[in-house]
């Protein structure tokens, strides 16, 4: 086995660690939209937000134009959230991890149950055989201008994003081009679609890529790396759609195949 083969899979252990942490995409038990106004959280039936498991009465969220804040049902003092779309506030109460999310300046409550998951327990995820081949060192290209880029998510809630580079390569003596709508400088994300999609070997809607070893003018792209999309994971997620230019009408076999149905 090469190195490149014993680093992938150290990735694919690493992969399926992160989905089932405390913070990860196997445990989300709920999604719900806030409305201004005082909202009740918990297990009770008294409860306006009714939670599948833990305390009975977690605490009360309010939404007003000022933002959003979170009474503990305990007492203590009223927490006024730090709301952001890239770092939502957390809290937790028992065993559940309580976060406000904001995407197009709506707000919702997602809660994460963070018991542990067994192995035995956890999908399992399967991958295309590694293939060197689709390990690529791109031309990191910097757009002459940002481009405001309008996306689509899993719950067609459009929303806009800002893109700055994309990535170029060939593979197979054809071209192509990625364009980077979210991430990091140090390690953007790549929202595309295959050919592999369109016969279910592949989630349908989309996979991730993030790219590594950036420099000014290059940026690694291995796309035995690329992921499946939290929303392949659970109902509860918001996952951003392709932009049409990376939509591939290539079969990129290579990365993780489409998860069990949840």
């Amino acid at each position: 086995m090469s190195d490149l083969e014993t680093e992938f899979r150290d990735w694919r252990e690493r992969r399926m660690d992160a989905l089932a942490a405390a913070d990860g995409w196997l445990n989300i038990v709920g999604r719900y939209p806030l409305e201004n106004g005082a909202t009740r959280v918990g297990s009770a039936a008294d409860n306006d937000i009714v939670l599948p498991s833990g305390p009975d009465h977690v605490g009360t969220l309010t939404q007003d134009t000022d933002g959003v804040r979170f009474q503990p049902a305990e007492g203590g003092p009223e927490q006024r959230l730090a709301l952001s779309k890239s770092a939502p506030p957390r809290f937790t109460s028992g065993h559940l991890l309580l976060e406000v999310t904001t995407l197009n300046g709506e707000n919702a409550l997602r809660v994460r149950d963070t018991r542990p998951i067994a192995k035995e327990d956890r999908p399992k995820l399967e991958t295309f055989p590694f293939d060197p081949s689709w390990r690529i060192e791109a031309q990191w290209v910097r757009l002459d201008a940002p481009e405001a880029v309008e996306i689509d998510t899993s719950r067609s809630i459009r929303t806009a994003v800002e893109a700055t580079h994309k990535a170029v390569f060939e593979h197979a003596g054809q071209r192509f081009e990625l364009l980077a709508t979210h991430g990091t400088p140090e390690r953007p994300q790549f929202v595309f679609r295959d050919a592999t999609a369109r016969t279910g070997e592949t989630y349908p809607a989309a996979r991730f890529l993030f790219g590594e070893d950036v420099t000014e003018t290059t940026i690694l792209l291995d796309f035995n790396r690329a992921v499946s999309p939290p929303c392949a994971f659970t109902d509860f997620a918001v996952c951003p759609l392709p932009p049409p230019g990376n939509v591939l009408a290539v079969r990129v076999e290579a990365g993780e195949l489409a998860p069990p149905a949840h």
